[in-house]
């Protein structure tokens, strides 16, 4: 087993609450996970298997009775039968630890699950692998990317075509095993599992056939902001559907959405975010994108190496000792930073991805005016690129090769 940098976390949110929701895409390690950290006397319970389910769905208190923890249940989204009776069963005994609970949707769109749980329960989200797990790599960049004084390191540094092949790859623990020729089936019959599946169990709706249609313009447009309106014409869904079934891809970690930074947080909520894909391998494989096309198409590689340090960045900010949360920042003039990572303290960090392999300080515009706007709060610039060299290019403002997000 690969160890996860989300393992730490998720034991310490087990020692001191009744109820831990792991919730994370479908195939991303969570059964795996979960298993690994159980204590011994901890029983596994999946809803996958239908007598379990039945008996969860006819008779939830019962269920607990003869399950009354330590317990893992697994795919909690099928049986919201169950949250009430948790609920009542925490209110009883509020043993840290009780109830591990699984779920392929996230927490706060499951039926009932927020409302039963508040209070009670802390989420936890495991992605899939991000290239530090891959690669075996304990360290969290992140920690050195946030800390007040920062020395760049050293590493071996990734070439295009290694860039290309981790991209295509993504990240999930089973899809990354197979060969290039062997993942496209992988990938359709994952889209088709969550689509048929999942979404079912989210909402009954209608128009089911729409939604891979949907999912592969979204997939096109990864990396850019959200206009309802000229996606509605694209996809040819109404607004008011389109918003619906966003937020249930969204809910099944299909697609993240990246919301704006500004100095106020009331101005976060009216400017637009941006769309990102789940997971690169998956973003390829709607797009037709294979390694070798990503190499022949920069534009299209530039374009997925955004989304695939946004997506890293992601995954390693679930165990950074910050937690920072994520945002991108574009101004009335259009100069924009990829990223930003602000602290609960509010400093932030902003990081701009580019594709090509030279960089010169004209490239360090957008994370200028975010330093600018940011003001005392800014501590440093980092620019992404897939050149070898890590250079400064003023103070606070440094170029790092894509390669550091693993090395």
């Amino acid at each position: 087993m690969i160890p996860r940098g989300l393992a730490a976390p998720l034991r310490a949110a087990l020692a001191d609450r009744p109820v831990v929701v792991l919730q994370g895409p479908r195939q991303s390690g969570k059964t795996t996970l979960a298993r690994a950290l159980a204590p011994a006397g901890r029983r596994y319970l999946t809803l996958d298997e239908a007598s379990l389910l039945a008996s969860a769905r006819a008779d939830p208190a019962g269920f607990l009775a003869l399950h009354p923890g330590p317990v893992v249940i697994d795919e909690i989204q099928m049986a919201p039968e169950l949250l009430p009776a948790i609920k009542l069963s925490v209110d009883r005994d509020r043993t840290p630890g009780r109830f591990l609970l699984t779920g392929s949707a996230n927490a706060l769109v499951v039926p009932g699950l927020a409302r039963a749980l508040v209070g009670r329960m802390e989420a936890v989200t495991l992605w899939p692998f991000a290239q530090a797990e891959i690669g075996g790599h304990r360290a969290n960049p992140l920690d050195a990317w946030l800390a007040p004084r920062f020395t760049p390191g050293s590493g071996r540094p990734a070439d295009r075509t290694h860039l290309a092949g981790r991209m295509a790859a993504g990240g999930y623990p089973e899809a990354v095993q197979f060969a290039p020729s062997r993942r496209a089936g992988w990938h359709e019959s994952y889209v088709g599992t969550i689509l048929k599946r999942d979404v079912r169990e989210l909402a009954d709706i209608e128009g089911l056939t729409l939604l891979p249609r949907l999912l592969g313009v979204v997939a096109a447009r990864a990396t850019g902001l959200l206009n309802f309106a000229d996606l509605s014409r694209t996809a040819g869904i109404p607004q008011s559907t389109l918003k619906r079934y966003l937020a249930l891809l969204e809910a099944t970690f299909l697609v993240q959405m990246l919301p704006a930074w500004a100095r106020s947080s009331a101005t976060r909520l009216i400017r637009a975010p941006k769309v990102v894909m789940g997971d690169t391998g998956l973003m390829c494989h709607l797009v037709a994108a294979s390694e070798r096309r990503l190499l022949d198409d920069p534009v299209l590689f530039g374009q997925v190496l955004e989304n695939f340090v946004g997506l890293e960045v992601r995954k390693l900010a679930g165990w950074a000792r910050l937690r920072p949360r994520l945002y991108h920042y574009r101004d009335a003039g259009g100069r924009e930073a990829d990223l930003v990572l602000e602290t609960p303290d509010g400093s932030a960090v902003g990081i701009e991805v580019k594709g090509e392999a030279r960089v010169d300080a004209r490239d360090f515009g957008g994370l200028k005016a975010f330093a600018a706007a940011a003001g005392p709060r800014f501590l440093r610039g980092l620019l992404f690129y897939t050149g070898s060299e890590r250079a400064a290019f003023g103070p606070g403002f440094v170029a790092l090769p894509v390669s550091d997000l693993w090395t």
